[in-house]
């Protein structure tokens, strides 16, 4: 089976979790500060906070950014479920803003029409979550520029973007945001396992995100209300324990020394597809030239019609496709909240078509011919 994607972990990577097992700390000591210091400096963020999933650094980020009960939060149905339920665990509700048929993100033309609406009916909300779909980004200089105009705080979903370029410069940096967050799953392009970064270039965001990852509990001589002795710690909010292990981070500090030949593989294989299957009847993926694409994923459109047939077929000769996503306004979850099919069009005809084929950094050249061979006998 070639896998729609797949960690490449190194003898250095091994060697550094060994070397944590030999230590004395296991959590809470010095690679977690050195991992959070390589995703700042690849980003350009000022500061970067190391959790243990992403979904958590979205929790912990809606918490600072004051998301709460009576809140609204709006993102993108293409999308995994965790970009809309990180509100719910805030006690917000959610929405969804159509994506742009061409680059599969949160369309800023439908963004601006339905803020507009929802500002005459009393309904902004306090949040939007722009996902980087694939490792492409957003349009965020005009997303960016409708949530200063509605004073919305904006939260990037880079989950698949590390490494992505925007307008020349780094996803990540909040140039156009308050807080960012990525994902080190195995999946995606640098792994920690499991693991998750937010990049802000506000200070007092930061540190609000610093405690509640560690129970709301902290030792900043700053922040408490007095101090009893060097004992001493208070917890100022109800947090949670998303702190990530030395484990995890030291993976994530070897991963991240190779990031840039991670993205340069990933796009050299990007490449490659778009010259062979450029005579098949599909629809490969649309890059906006203001971006530089991470290609997290690769996703190729098929007609609706052959779009079963073609994914069953697929993994019946042992290419692991996959789709992402499937709208999250159809899980039932959401549907019980009152939404239904018709309610984002693009996104349900995007989902009636997409198929995500394999790329990877440890991807081969032959492995790639054979996808683009069994995806041709199969679209036959």
């Amino acid at each position: 089976m070639i896998p729609y994607g797949q960690q490449s972990i190194s003898d250095e990577d091994i060697e550094a979790v060994v070397a944590v097992l030999r230590s004395d700390y296991l959590t809470q000591g010095p690679k977690v500060p050195l991992f959070e210091d390589a995703v700042a400096t690849a980003t350009d963020a000022q500061h970067a906070v190391a959790l243990n999933s992403a979904t958590s650094a979205l929790h912990i980020a809606c918490l600072a950014l004051d998301l709460g009960s009576g809140d609204r939060l709006w993102t993108s149905p293409i999308t995994f479920v965790a970009s809309a339920n990180c509100a719910r665990y805030c006690g917000a509700s959610v929405d969804f803003v159509d994506i742009d048929p061409k680059t599969y993100n949160m369309c800023a033309i439908a963004l601006s029409e339905k803020l507009e609406q929802a500002e005459k009916t009393g309904t902004l909300p306090k949040v939007i979550v722009p996902v980087h779909l694939a490792g492409q980004s957003c349009d965020m200089r005009a997303i960016s520029k409708l949530a200063k105009k509605y004073g919305i705080k904006v939260l990037e979903d880079a989950s698949h973007a590390i490494g992505a370029r925007y307008c020349d410069q780094p996803v990540g940096d909040c140039a156009y945001s308050d807080i960012a967050v990525f994902s080190f799953h195995p999946v995606k392009i640098v792994t920690t396992a499991e693991g998750g970064v937010a990049t802000t270039n506000d200070a007092a965001l930061a540190r609000r995100m610093r405690y509640l990852r560690t129970h709301g509990v902290t030792r900043d001589q700053d922040l408490m209300l007095k101090d009893d002795g060097p004992w001493y710690y208070q917890q100022l909010e109800l947090g949670y324990n998303y702190r990530m292990t030395e484990l995890q981070a030291a993976l994530g500090v070897t991963q991240m020394d190779r990031l840039d030949s991670f993205v340069s593989r990933r796009r050299a294989l990007a490449k490659r597809y778009e010259t062979l299957l450029s005579d098949l009847p599909l629809q490969r993926p649309y890059q906006d030239p203001e971006t530089y694409s991470s290609f997290h994923l690769y996703i190729v459109r098929v007609a609706s019609e052959r779009h079963l047939d073609v994914f069953t077929s697929l993994r019946e000769q042992e290419i692991g496709v996959n789709l992402h996503y499937i709208p999250v306004h159809l899980q039932p979850y959401y549907e019980r909240m009152g939404f239904a099919p018709g309610n984002f069009p693009n996104a349900e005809q995007y989902y009636a078509e997409a198929i995500s084929i394999p790329v990877y950094a440890g991807m081969s050249d032959a492995q790639q011919d054979e996808v683009v061979a069994k995806l041709t006998k199969a679209l036959d």
